[in-house]
C-alpha cells in the first residue's frame, strides 16, 4: 500500500470515529453508527478490491458501536 493511501485511510477512520454515533436516541445513534461504519468499510474495503464486504462489515461495527455509545450516555454501560 502506497504511503498516501495509508494516510488516506487512516484520516478516513478517525473522522468516521469522531462522526459515529450522533444523535440523541438509540435509534439514530446505531443508525448514524452503521452509516459512518458502512462508508469507513467501504474505503478501506476499495484499497483491497472488495468494498462490498468491506461496507458490510463496516455496517455491522458501526451500528453495534452507535449502540453500546448510546447505552453507554444513559449509563447503563460503564
Amino acid at each position: 500500500m502506497k504511503h498516501s493511501s495509508c494516510i488516506a485511510t487512516a484520516g478516513a477512520l478517525a473522522i468516521t470515529l469522531f462522526l459515529s454515533a450522533c444523535g440523541t436516541t438509540t435509534g439514530s445513534r446505531s443508525g448514524s453508527g452503521a452509516l459512518m461504519g458502512a462508508a469507513g468499510g467501504a474505503l478501506v474495503g476499495s484499497l483491497s478490491a472488495n468494498a462490498g464486504a468491506g461496507a458490510l462489515i463496516g455496517t455491522g461495527v458501526g451500528a453495534l458501536g452507535g449502540y453500546l455509545y448510546d447505552q453507554h450516555e444513559k449509563g447503563y454501560i460503564d
